[in-house]
């Protein structure tokens, strides 16, 4: 089982009766002669591929494999690969290769070679090894490699071997013994009759005296059957059957097995029998004998069964019992369950609900807490965050629907499982099992499949969970006079698709345009009503977020299209007064002046003026070297206003608003996406946040203030080499420090990209002066999970592509970045930190996205108190406790780093010394 040496895997597949052709001379000739050849080609699957029979241990790193249309020539580039560095053959003596294969062939007296798709491989040396035509005529013509740009040079004016096979569909066809036949394909590994080597797995226990292979037997305890293009008859009763969805087979389990008292280890007593021709006639608890052959299909044993193949055993059999216990961590030991009816006995973590919309999937974390992103944890490239990411993927196992369907492509009148607006579905929740799943394998990931196809229509019946509603409604205090919030606004573009020409459209299931997928400027709705309901989620969120401040990310820049550079900024603020029902808000006009070259997307910040004023115009940094591919920051200073409406300037306080360059591309030395968690364009950001630091020193200066906030998306995760620049500067990660919670999910992995950091001047010596700093002067903080917690089928983005309404006019899914909150001076003082209100904030936030529920970061180790004592994390490196600012770097996962805070005049006996313990994220 587990990931085979197919770089991805497909649907579980078809058996139909194969056609059986000889073998041409040549062919048979080199089959004969025990050379590598081609054995198999599957070209009418959703992941097509080539195979290669071969001596076992055979190295093909560097070969390349790959298909002519039938005109002879390469279609496309992504119709060759290259197989990648230390690859080879296994023990089966087979290996095969993903490779996009088009499915125009031809068979019969019309094939004379102008017609037929054909599958070539060419070794590392540039030798052409075989080239193979899906059908023609056995002995006739064949395809001629034609040349063009993507056609390699061994091929072109080579002659293809006609196989005179074609594939039923779902199948592939193969070389049996010396004939291509149509049958289930057999990745990784040879039928039988075949010469490329032996059959792998081990050793053939066979059949008992009766002719009955137990399941056992056939699963083996390895990660592969034993008994691989073996025929095998077995016995079992069903478990779990799926007549509709696309897996097309049922599982069954040998009777009386599984239950509590199961021996560790022991080989799996289930498995799974691919049968479309007899799926429909089974059902569970059935009684059944089938016989078939043995493959490891994408990593999961599995038996093909044909029409003939299926027989109703008459004797009574024992019930099969589901095993309860902790569902372990690590192939190995999740081995011995696969096929077999499990029931988790304790509660697993939403980690990623990102595909739920897409196939029915959603990803669960085993232990504490979700899956953290490595690099905001610990520093890129360490031995720890390798660890950690090792543990992760130990940890991961996908709850599924008992389908292969693509809700985006297919199916989309049958409402999504899993979603539903009266119970959601979000990372960090927990999710309890009320009824047994089967445990299978498939593309590449454990899964959890109930007992029959799930859609949000039966859901009542077939759903094997529970999960906890962990969202709220407003985020938790956070203390203070005035707060400042981060809201990253989802390309909020009132410059509608259908303003402009050229636009492309995502559509719904209707075909109506729902948002703008390219070929002109705007990024955002494709219409008025699109805009409508982005803007609602979006209104709403905001007004109870109900920060002072709120710095904004990808909103619209206008001047883009013509008009004032503030028109979608004042729209946004006029529909945010509209709900609020008065006066609330007002916008930071742009500066007189502005960058020359402005991406399409900007900054923005925007504020209530009942509790702050703004102090002189606004400033965006013109570094165009170091902002070319990013969002050049905007500063606004403002200063409190008292109860009576007072402007208070000697709180005068600095906001900077910031959006970096993503991970997603980069060019240039340092740019390019070194494998250690940091992406693409690094050294980009890097250079983004220096050139940032010294911004934000001239912005200090001009406003006669150390109280310095930067806010928004960085695009870097808390560790990273950009937030390193910002702690050497001295500044520090408020929601880090002082809360346990993330902004952001991305491939099941939860970390912070959005970040409020403030200058902290406290270790700075006696030039510090009694002032306190911009840190000191926290209250609280929070990350209210609103959003990249939830399913993105609720964003607006997604109205109506199913026929399960999952959209509403609440501030769930407004984005898919979550908002920090923080909250500025105690309000009964002149200015200082308020130890009582928030510091420790120890509640966990509804379940979110990090610390104990981690939203998809799930914890490492145990939960720390609200007072920072005793607990630490597994897998974490302990910083110093008396290190610079930066040096007590947050979400290390270690002890809570003690911050040692001696009183002045503090030295009577007896008195003690006061430790403020910052909080951390616990993992």
């Amino acid at each position: 089982m587990k990931v085979t040496t197919t770089l991805s895997c497909a649907a579980t597949l078809g058996l139909v009766a194969g056609l059986s052709l000889p073998l041409s001379p040549a062919a048979a000739d080199t089959a004969a002669a025990g050379e590598a050849h081609i054995s198999e080609i599957a070209y009418t699957l959703e992941t097509d591929f080539i195979e290669i029979a071969a001596d076992p241990g055979t190295d093909v790193s560097g070969w390349t494999f790959g298909s002519v249309t039938r005109g002879g020539s390469v279609y496309a580039q992504e119709n060759t690969i290259t197989v990648p560095e230390d690859t080879t053959v296994g023990d089966s003596g087979a290996v095969a290769i993903d490779v996009p294969i088009t499915n125009s062939v031809k068979a019969g007296s019309a094939a004379d070679g102008e017609y037929g798709s054909s599958a070539f491989v060419i070794d590392d040396g540039g030798e052409l090894v075989d080239f193979q035509q899906i059908g023609g005529v056995v002995d006739g013509k064949g395809v001629t490699g034609a040349k063009n740009v993507y056609t390699p040079a061994p091929v072109v004016g080579q002659e293809a071997e006609p196989t005179g096979a074609t594939a039923a569909g779902g199948q592939s066809i193969q070389l049996t013994g010396d004939a291509w036949t149509s049958a289930a394909p057999t990745p990784n590994a040879l039928p039988d009759g075949d010469d490329g080597g032996d059959d792998g797995g081990g050793e053939d226990p066979g059949p008992d005296p009766e002719g009955v292979t137990p399941i056992a037997d056939i699963q083996g305890t390895t990660d592969s059957s034993p008994l691989q293009g073996k025929t095998v008859t077995s016995r079992g009763v069903v478990t779990a059957a799926y007549p509709e969805g696309g897996l097309n087979g049922y599982y069954i389990q040998t009777p009386g097995t599984g239950g509590a008292d199961r021996a560790d280890g022991a080989a799996s007593d289930g498995i799974f029998v691919y049968s479309p021709d007899t799926v429909a006639d089974v059902s569970i608890d059935d009684h059944v004998e089938v016989t078939g052959t043995v493959s490891e299909h994408y990593g999961q044993t599995q038996v093909s069964v044909s029409a003939s193949g299926l027989e109703t055993v008459d004797e009574p059999a024992e019930a099969v019992k589901p095993v309860e216990d902790a569902f372990p961590a690590g192939d190995e030991k999740r081995e011995s369950l696969e096929g077999m009816l499990v029931q988790p006995s304790e509660s697993l973590t939403v980690a990623d609900t990102y595909n739920t919309n897409t196939y029915g999937e959603v990803v669960l974390a085993t232990g504490d807490g979700t899956l953290p992103q490595p690099t905001d944890v610990h520093r890129p490239g360490t031995p720890e965050a390798k660890a950690l990411e090792a543990e992760n993927l130990d940890r991961e196992v996908v709850l599924d629907d008992g389908a292969t369907v693509n809700f985006l492509k297919a199916d989309k009148d049958i409402p999504l499982p899993y979603l539903s607006q009266e119970d959601p579905v979000r990372v960090g929740a927990q999710a309890t099992f009320t009824s047994p799943v089967v445990l299978g394998f498939d593309h590449e990931k454990w899964r959890f499949q109930p007992t029959t196809r799930l859609t949000g229509a039966n859901a009542e019946a077939v759903q094997p969970t529970t999960f906890t509603d962990t969202r709220t409604d407003a985020p938790e205090a956070v203390g203070g006079q005035v707060s400042l919030a981060s809201f990253n606004v989802l390309n909020y573009f009132t410059t509608t698709g259908d303003q402009l020409s050229g636009c492309q459209y995502y559509d719904d299931r209707d075909g109506n345009h729902i948002t703008v997928r390219g070929g002109c400027d705007a990024r955002g709705a494709a219409n008025a009503e699109s805009l409508k309901r982005q803007e609602t989620k979006i209104v709403t969120a905001i007004n109870k977020l109900d920060a002072s401040v709120v710095s904004l990310m990808e909103i619209e820049n206008s001047a883009a299209f013509g008009k004032d550079r503030d028109d979608a900024l004042a729209t946004l603020v006029k529909r945010l007064n509209e709900a609020a029902g008065t006066q609330k808000w007002d916008f930071v006009e742009s500066p007189s002046a502005v960058p020359s070259d402005e991406d399409v997307i900007r900054t923005a910040l925007i504020y209530q003026p009942a509790e702050v004023a703004p102090q002189n115009e606004s400033t965006i940094l013109d570094d165009q070297d170091a902002f070319s591919n990013a969002r050049e920051p905007l500063s606004q200073a403002f200063a409190p206003k008292d109860d009576s409406g007072e402007v208070e300037k000697d709180k005068t306080f600095v906001t900077i608003s910031n959006h970096f360059k993503s991970k997603g591309s980069g060019s240039g030395p340092g740019n390019e996406d070194s494998g250690d968690g940091q992406g693409a364009s690094n050294a980009d950001r890097v250079e983004q946040a220096e050139s940032l630091v010294g911004f934000a020193g001239d912005q200090q200066e001009a406003a006669d203030s150390d109280l310095v906030y930067l806010l928004g998306d960085f695009n870097s995760y808390t560790q990273e080499d950009p937030m390193q620049v910002f702690y050497e500067a001295g500044y520090k990660d408020i929601a880090a420090e002082k809360t346990d919670e993330s902004t952001y999910v991305y491939g099941s992995r939860t970390g912070s990209l959005d970040h409020v950091l403030a200058l902290d001047a406290s270790d700075a010596g006696d030039d510090a002066g009694t002032d306190p700093s911009a840190f000191d002067s926290v209250t609280g903080a929070d990350v209210w999970n609103i959003n990249s917690v939830e399913s993105l089928a609720l964003e607006y983005s997604r109205f109506n592509y199913n026929i399960a309404d999952l959209y509403a006019p609440d501030q769930f899914r407004a984005s898919d970045h979550d908002p920090v909150v923080v909250g500025l001076f105690d309000a009964n003082s002149d200015g200082g930190a308020d130890d009582s209100a928030g510091t420790a904030d120890g509640a966990d936030q509804g379940g979110a996205d990090g610390g104990s529920s981690a939203a998809e970061g799930g914890a490492d180790g145990a939960n720390v108190d609200a007072e920072g004592s005793g607990s630490s994390t597994s897998g974490g490196s302990s910083a110093s406790a008396d290190s610079e600012a930066g040096g007590n770097l947050p979400r290390t996962g270690t002890d809570p780093t003690v911050m040692m805070a001696i009183a002045a005049g503090l030295i009577a006996v007896g008195a003690g010394i006061v430790l403020l313990v910052r909080r951390r994220r616990m993992n």
